[in-house]
């Protein structure tokens, strides 16, 4: 099934089992059997010849969930192994009635053993998303252990040891083939370490009316780029259109011996459908840049006077790829940020402003995008990579708040945020750790931005586009996958001509 968009953090969660609970009258053991019944139902039609089953339960409600699922698998007469973690005088509430149903109903609970991890499948029931302390002691042990069966491992509503706001793993986790979850998509399940241990996510919301959902007092401010985002915002064209219609890129790069960053950013523009790319770049190679696309306009630019009339000309315009750190580089950028015109910020003149922060030029601007790695934000924050990472949606946050229009903080589960909202990325894949993959995706912002997309229209649906590609790209393997190698996609793509992908 399709995911639904919003994503919800864990204070919220709570709120929404409060009032589906308090106001709704849903009893918590009911929810709890729901969610059960939903995890179970998935393990059986992705696992159908499953014939045995370890369920490792932890004493809060998560732990609830797995007694309801261990019930109902030994109904099914599968060899079923309970392992309560934790001392069990200490569940109550609805996972205490969960845990006297599956006992009434025959069920034993151990220990915990190496030797009961050889089921087939293993049921991760211990942490639910009310974690936030690092896993350590023989609760890591446990968590490594299991991470090392062979078995399928089923994470019920988030993988244990993940932290549901951040996506960040909190010592150790468990590294799930599936995460079942519930009521609401958990904000930690899609960005940042998480992508590494969510495995496929699948949803139920439990029969939780949607009235539920619009009692929440604080509406969720972060949610998923939709599928549909590419037909929403490029609608077919008129059959009388010219390329005046659709925008003239300006690309701004390329220093001395650098000229590859800016010549995949400029196809990307052209793939992506601007009416006219100009580049403006070092002389040393100005000359044969466009050789082998020569629908570039390519002009050397040694000195400002140079970059002027072609700012004046553009629609929209990208600074950064293979820019360098050059007085060149630091005059062009300068020119630039002159404009009023919108602009894609990347590569080393993300590293340019971070050096530059003290500047009155270096200031707030509106019109703008940037899209730094975590690296690059690093320092457009003043944190450590480390900092950034530990909460991605903070950082893409506060990057956009203090600098001003619309970030994209690439990475595993790319987030687009101007300063208030955040869209995330579900799409994308390891082969996109590549030299020039940063560079294409800048292309294709700036021509959707010429194509009179808002900034974060732009930047959103630039990214999915760029993420989806890869995903097309991938088909023929991971490792080796070239940033040209998502151009066909990409045409195939913004034409929403999807139905040429299938195999």
């Amino acid at each position: 099934m399709t995911l639904p968009l919003n994503l919800y953090t864990a204070d919220q969660l709570r709120e929404l089992d409060r009032i589906a609970i308090e106001e709704f009258k849903i009893p918590g053991l009911t929810l709890m059997q729901r969610a059960g019944q939903a995890t179970f139902d998935h393990i059986l039609d992705r696992y159908p010849r499953t014939q045995s089953i370890s369920v490792i339960c932890g004493t809060g409600n998560n732990g609830g969930d797995g007694y309801v699922i261990a019930t109902l698998a030994s109904k099914m007469n599968l060899k079923v192994t309970l392992i309560q973690l934790g001392d069990d005088n200490t569940v109550s509430g609805d996972a205490l009635l969960a845990r006297e149903a599956y006992l009434e109903a025959g069920g034993k609970t151990s220990a915990f053993s190496i030797a009961l991890l050889q089921s087939e499948i293993i049921v991760d029931a211990i942490f639910g998303t009310g974690l936030t302390r690092e896993v350590s002691d023989d609760w890591a042990k446990v968590v490594n252990l299991i991470n090392e069966a062979p078995a399928k491992k089923i994470a019920v509503d988030i993988p244990s040891g993940l932290c549901a706001d951040t996506g960040r793993i909190l010592g150790t986790c468990v590294k799930a083939d599936m995460t079942v979850t519930y009521i609401g998509l958990k904000c930690g399940l899609f960005t940042g370490q998480a992508r590494d241990v969510v495995g496929e996510i699948k949803f139920n919301d439990l029969e939780v009316p949607y009235a539920v959902y619009q009692k929440l007092t604080s509406a969720p401010s972060k949610e998923l780029i939709p599928d549909t985002i590419i037909s929403k915002n490029l609608k077919p064209r008129s059959r009388c259109s010219h390329k005046g219609h659709f925008g003239h890129v300006l690309l701004i790069g390329g220093a001395n011996g650098m000229p590859g960053a800016i010549h995949l950013a400029a196809e990307a523009s052209l793939r992506c459908g601007a009416g006219l790319v100009s580049v403006a770049t070092h002389p040393s190679h100005a000359d044969y840049l466009n050789m082998t696309r020569p629908e570039m306009m390519v002009h050397a630019v040694h000195q400002i006077s140079a970059l002027e009339p072609l700012l004046e000309k553009a629609t929209a315009i990208v600074i950064g790829p293979g820019l360098g750190t050059s007085v060149w580089a630091r005059e062009l950028l300068s020119a630039t940020l002159l404009t009023n015109k919108p602009i894609v910020v990347d590569a080393d003149a993300l590293n340019l402003l971070s050096e530059s922060q003290q500047s009155t030029l270096m200031k707030q601007h509106d019109n703008w995008i940037l899209t730094p790695h975590p690296k690059e934000a690093s320092r457009l924050l003043g944190l450590t990579t480390q900092a950034v990472e530990a909460d991605r949606y903070q950082s893409v946050e506060k990057t956009a708040q203090k600098w001003g229009g619309v970030c994209v903080l690439k990475g595993a589960g790319s987030l687009i945020c101007d300063g208030n909202k955040t869209a995330v990325c579900n799409a994308g894949n390891p082969g996109m750790a590549s030299g020039g993959m940063g560079d294409v995706l800048s292309g294709i912002i700036v021509a959707l931005l010429a194509q009179d997309l808002t900034l974060f229209d732009a930047a959103a649906t630039g990214t999915y586009l760029h993420a989806k590609a890869a995903d097309f790209a991938a088909k023929n393997g991971e490792r080796g996958m070239l940033a040209s190698d998502l151009f066909p996609y990409l045409r195939m793509l913004i034409n929403n001509k999807t139905e040429l992908l299938k195999d």
